[in-house]
């Protein structure tokens, strides 16, 4: 229970001290998959377009996550609606000979990963902008997903 404490303790702290982050949110998958149908979207505020940022797409996962590999597709609309870019990532969750987990290690076989989206992006106008993920595997049920998140930070900083 002590340990536990710790690390929850450890976690707040650093990202209490986070200058960079701009917004960061998880959606959960109750059940520890993801299914086709799930498509999780979050908003956020963009308040400065002189301000470079970068996107990423956070994944948490466990060891029951079946392939090497993982592909999603996200949309970044503005607050009207309309789609800014679509893109589709192709990101490695496991070493596809190994079988060895990437990312940080959190609790018991959870692994949060970060990929990139957009680096150093400027934001024409100010205003609240949304990004969605739709995973494109090839089972409707994505065993091992745990949650899937968006990070907006301020670059070069």
């Amino acid at each position: 229970m002590r340990r536990i404490l710790l690390v929850l303790t450890t976690a707040a702290l650093l990202t209490g001290c986070d200058d960079k982050r701009v917004f960061e949110e998880y959606q959960d998958f109750d059940q520890r998959y993801w299914m086709v149908s799930d498509k999780p979207a979050f908003e956020f505020v963009v308040e400065d377009t002189r301000q470079p940022y970068n996107l990423y797409c956070n994944v948490r996962n466990s060891n029951a996550y079946p392939y090497s590999r993982l592909f999603l597709t996200y949309y970044l609309q503005d607050s009207t609606g309309h789609e800014l870019r679509k893109s589709l990532l192709n990101e490695y969750l496991f070493d596809a000979k190994t079988g060895k987990p990437f990312g940080r290690s959190g609790l018991g076989d959870l692994y949060d990963q970060r990929f990139v989206l957009l680096k150093d992006h400027r934001f024409e106008k100010p205003g609240k902008y949304k990004i969605q993920f739709e995973q494109f595997m090839r089972t409707d049920t994505l065993q091992g997903i745990v949650a899937v998140g968006l990070r907006v930070e301020k670059a070069g900083m």
